[in-house]
């Protein structure tokens, strides 16, 4: 398989949301135990825990209601709108420094 390269491509950034990282003991409740996860990994378990618990707003599919597993990774909210979805995720997983 052949990668294009795109403009704005980064293979860095790329790396940065697929290599293993140690997740913090109050993720680790929430991804089943696992004591490392990739970034991407996290966000698509926390995208199917709200899709299996059908956590979408039924009126407005913009907004996840949040249950009390959610909330503790989400800061406490009880809404949050899925275009805040993957920043409130990023911010559990450590910066690297630009290289």
């Amino acid at each position: 398989m052949v990668l294009r390269r795109a403009a704005g491509y980064c293979p860095k950034k790329v790396a940065r949301l697929v290599d293993l990282v140690n997740l913090p003991t109050s993720l680790r409740e929430f991804a089943g135990g696992h004591s490392q996860m990739s970034h991407l990994s996290f966000f698509l378990r926390v995208w199917s825990h709200i899709k299996n618990n059908n956590l979408q707003d039924p009126t407005n599919r913009n907004i996840v209601n949040c249950d009390d597993k959610l909330k503790t990774i989400l800061l406490g909210r009880s809404n949050v709108d899925l275009s805040e979805l993957p920043m409130l995720v990023k911010l559990h997983f450590p910066k690297f420094p630009k290289s």
